[in-house]
């Protein structure tokens, strides 16, 4: 019988993308990993993970385990939560993804804190999640409502979304950037420099729409050597691997070093959709009123 313990750890060692990046955010040794995944297998009798020394992807047998295993662990955890805030008495629990492009900024802390105030019965969980990953994670129970970039590529019929906010696009460069002393420049302008976050037709939310952008000038954006999809591109940024185009409000939380040029393109803008389940619950659907109307009240967007 498979451990709690072990669909976690495969859980992580999927979502890490490595055994070695697993093993370091789980504080335990690489070889642990392994054999566990190991008594998997043998308990199982199929493979789950086809690896070698650069690779690593779930099989058949995998990807069938690893949707089981992060609803399983979702229920576990709804339910251990939920006995919880019972003896404490609270209502229920949220649980909201938000996209790494979709920054906590004043404007959604204090939606999120005016929805706590009139529900004080009610927590919500945050978690981040890629743009393209939530609607899936909603539809299978796994989380109830999202925030994320347009567009989603692949529709799923138990997922609702619209339109909350739009956003213009910047270019972040670094200080010592022959363009940083420009207050706009034009994605052409752009061909050949690194990007840090390789925009990609085959993502949905932000790296699709940049990847459009700049497919419409004619070009495919050139990956910098050192690159990351999450946060930590606008650190790449500072360091001066390369530039990246993100939504104003994650500009806005740059680090020092970075300065932020608008794009001359009238149409370089983002637009945020909030997501939930089809028949969802009554808290969820509370919590998708309150994010259409803090956002669309808010003229300054997540200023």
């Amino acid at each position: 019988m498979l451990t709690h313990k072990q669909l976690r750890y495969f859980v992580d060692i999927v979502d890490a993308g490595s055994f070695s990046l697993a093993a370091e955010r789980l504080f335990i040794a690489q070889s642990a990993l392994s054999r566990q995944v190991k008594e998997m297998e043998l308990h199982l009798q199929v493979q789950l993970l086809a690896r070698d020394t650069r690779h690593l992807e779930m099989t058949p047998a995998g990807r069938s385990l690893y949707g089981d295993a992060r609803r399983i662990l979702a229920a576990i955890e709804s339910a251990t939560v939920g006995a919880r805030h019972a003896q404490r008495g609270i209502e229920g629990t949220v649980q909201l993804l938000h996209s790494s492009s979709v920054p906590l900024t004043h404007a959604l802390l204090a939606c999120l804190k005016d929805h706590a105030r009139r529900c004080p019965g009610v927590s919500i969980e945050v978690s981040q999640r890629a743009s393209e990953h939530q609607a899936p994670d909603i539809e299978q129970g796994i989380a109830d409502v999202g925030l994320a970039r347009e567009p989603l590529l692949r529709r799923y019929p138990g997922v609702q979304h619209e339109p909350i906010f739009s956003e213009p696009l910047v270019v972040a460069v670094p200080a010592t950037h022959a363009l940083a002393s420009r207050p706009s420049v034009g994605i052409a302008e752009l061909r050949d420099e690194p990007f840090v976050a390789t925009p990609h037709l085959e993502r949905g939310g932000l790296s699709h729409r940049v990847a459009e952008l700049c497919r419409a000038q004619g070009y495919h954006p050139t990956g910098a050597q050192v690159r990351s999809r999450k946060w930590s591109q606008l650190a790449l940024v500072q360091a001066g691997f390369g530039i990246a185009i993100v939504p104003a409000s994650m500009g806005q939380m740059a680090p020092e070093g970075v300065r932020l040029l608008a794009l001359e393109e009238e149409d370089s803008h983002t637009t945020l959709l909030v997501l939930w389940r089809s028949g969802g619950t009554k808290l969820a659907q509370d919590l998708v009123e309150s994010l259409r109307e803090g956002m669309r009240a808010t003229s300054t967007g997540f200023s």
